[in-house]
């Protein structure tokens, strides 16, 4: 009986309507959903940021891990734009080289806890926006094997617009 209301709290939030009311709770509001990508906003500390997110298709090298808690992010916040981030599932080693390769491109991330970011956030949304599929590889937990973990990139232009579009660059001067 309780698993339902669980999965249903857990799903709320992105089954939420746009809405002035969602975002003024800071909950997240759904743009919508692009083949592999889902784009969202939402509210912290009174500014609106925007993200654009696909699941792993597919996993390897650390067992124990489940493909839907693994996520490819870009992130727009009103002080920094195009941050790229890999969730692994996982807590890297301290000071770990993790990397994202799409297709030619093998792009640097560094670490920390169960995150890898992008040295160059507009450098990975240039590949992303060219490839077909990324690959992030980084060392697993306590330096033992190697995690490969692969993201789908269909409809990844379609949401970065569409977060581009919601959280627009500011104005320079």
């Amino acid at each position: 009986m309780r698993r339902p209301l669980i999965l249903a709290a857990l799903l709320l939030p992105l089954m939420l309507p746009p809405g002035a009311e969602a975002q003024q709770r800071g909950a997240p509001v759904r743009l919508g959903e692009f083949q592999s990508w889902t784009a969202a906003t939402h509210t912290e500390q009174g500014q609106k940021i925007c993200y654009a997110f696909a699941r792993a298709r597919s996993i390897d090298g650390v067992p124990g891990r489940q493909a839907q808690n693994v996520m490819l992010l870009v992130t727009h916040r009103p002080q920094a734009r195009d941050q790229v981030a890999v969730r692994a599932g996982y807590s890297f080693p301290r000071g770990a080289e993790a990397r994202l390769i799409v297709g030619q491109s093998e792009l640097p991330f560094f670490t920390a806890q169960d995150t890898a970011f992008a040295r160059d956030g507009r450098a990975a949304v240039q590949a992303l926006r060219g490839g077909r599929e990324a690959v992030s590889r980084g060392p697993g937990p306590n330096n033992r094997g190697q995690s490969s973990d692969v993201f789908p990139l269909a409809g990844f232009s379609a949401a970065y617009d569409a977060i581009s579009r919601e959280c627009p660059a500011p104005a320079r001067r």
